[in-house]
């Protein structure tokens, strides 16, 4: 019974003293507490109350004096630290035939920029380099295969069952674009007022508690221990500002088409529940950056329309505004790519997990990218991190740029405008059918 993400071990203590570092928190008074459970066999579930103590005292920690960066977690805290000036985007303008177009793209471009950086989630630099450069296809510019040379599926380890594209005729289920499904799901269940306390309902009444990972697990033995949203985000979870909240964000922008601030709102109701502060950051930028793709294809605005919803002095904005000024500069993608993997260690979980760290090669993948949909999501997923989560939400936002029509067959083609998830009434889907009920989403929310 001893499912990870639901005990803590010494990697969980690790990420929460390095965690509560990054949030500026003082830790002068729990220093001997961090030194004294890191000794203890925390797979032995007896000593696990004295980590819990240690995490109850965490979560009281003050912030240093001189924190450079203020970061609130509450919706009207996070507004009224927004940067006064935000991009004006033009107001939406769609036939409804774009529209459709530009949803469709969307759902396919997540997808399949998702089936990308699937079979390589996990791999680091040296064993995704190695693969690509074995086989002459450095850098990267189509799927990852596994009927390649046999000393290449023995030297890097291939395993057919993680859904290498020449192995699928659909996009296999992920999570990542369940959570998309979901968001449709929750709109079509509690409409356009849903709150937080409804997407935890949801969660508990339609998503296996083992389908979910780090913070998103946390959160759920939350509920179960009936605590609600918002402490469902902060007891006890060393993952609080993992990525697990922006994979969430892209219905919230497709549901606000040209209205950033909206779905920055929605996505806000959902990552509460999981997440504070940069978590919940990471999924209000990344849909408001969808919302505003309906409106404007200019990159580096829609990257600013996103940072325009989320806190100015935070460490989020901090980080996304040295890609753009990287890019301003004509930093080369290479060069890039090296300077983010000196600032976050890929072999540390905390790092090659977290919103931050992947929000910068998600925006890599949209600048670097040139406006081409197979060059963004090679470029959001060939940095590694969290490869499928990146190539998904760049490959929606390219989706909506280009719309469903204009996007490569070579690419798209492989899924078969099909997509199977876990949520009830979407097991097995065409992708055409979703765009269809998110539609209705669109104009119930229109509607207000």
């Amino acid at each position: 019974m001893k499912h990870i993400w639901l005990y803590l071990n010494k990697s969980d203590i690790e990420t929460e003293r390095l965690q509560c570092e990054q949030e500026g928190l003082d830790l002068s008074s729990v220093e001997e507490d961090f030194e004294r459970v890191l000794q203890l066999d925390l797979e032995n579930l007896s000593n696990q109350p004295q980590a819990q103590a240690l995490l109850d005292k965490t979560v009281q920690l003050p912030i240093k004096a001189g924190y450079a960066f203020v970061e609130p977690s509450d919706l009207e805290g996070i507004r009224a630290q927004r940067p006064a000036a935000r991009p004006q985007l033009p107001s939406l303008s769609l036939t409804p035939g774009e529209l459709e177009d530009k949803v469709h793209g969307a759902w396919t471009g997540r997808a399949t920029g998702c089936l990308l950086g699937k079979p390589v989630e996990g791999w680091r630099r040296p064993r995704m380099y190695g693969y690509l450069k074995d086989l002459n296809r450095f850098p990267l510019e189509d799927f990852f295969c596994y009927n390649v040379a046999s000393e290449v599926q023995e030297k890097y380890k291939l395993n057919p069952s993680t859904c290498f594209a020449d192995l699928v005729s659909a996009m296999p289920e992920d999570d990542d674009t369940n959570y998309t499904t979901t968001g449709l799901a929750i709109f079509k269940r509690y409409g356009t007022h849903f709150t937080p306390t409804d997407v935890a309902n949801f969660w508990l009444s339609d998503i296996p508690i083992t389908h979910t990972c780090t913070a998103e697990r946390v959160a759920y033995r939350n509920f179960c221990l009936l605590i609600p949203p918002p402490a469902s985000a902060s007891f006890r979870n060393p993952y609080r500002e993992w990525i697990g909240a922006q994979i969430r964000a892209d219905f919230f922008g497709y549901a606000a088409p040209g209205n950033p601030e909206l779905a920055a709102e929605f996505a806000w109701r959902d990552a509460s529940i999981s997440h504070i502060k940069n978590g919940i950051y990471g999924e209000m930028w990344a849909a408001a950056m969808i919302a505003a793709a309906f409106v404007t294809d200019d990159i580096p605005t829609i990257i600013q329309a996103g940072l325009g919803q989320i806190p100015e002095k935070s460490r989020l904005t901090d980080a996304i505004e040295s890609i753009l000024e990287w890019h301003e500069l004509e930093i080369d993608f290479d060069t890039t790519v090296y300077r983010i993997h000196e600032l976050w260690n890929e072999e540390r979980a905390h790092d090659w997990c977290h919103t931050i760290s992947n929000a910068m090669i998600v925006a890599t993948g949209l600048l670097w990218g040139e406006h081409d949909y197979a060059k963004s999501i090679c470029r959001a997923v060939q940095p590694c991190f969290d490869t499928d989560c990146n190539g998904a939400t760049v490959g929606s936002i390219l989706g909506i740029l280009h719309g469903r029509k204009a996007l490569p067959e070579k690419w798209v083609g492989v899924i078969n405008d099909t997509l199977h998830t876990g949520v009830t009434g979407y097991h097995t889907v065409k992708l055409t059918d979703i765009t269809r009920d998110s539609l209705e989403v669109i104009e119930q929310v229109a509607k207000g």
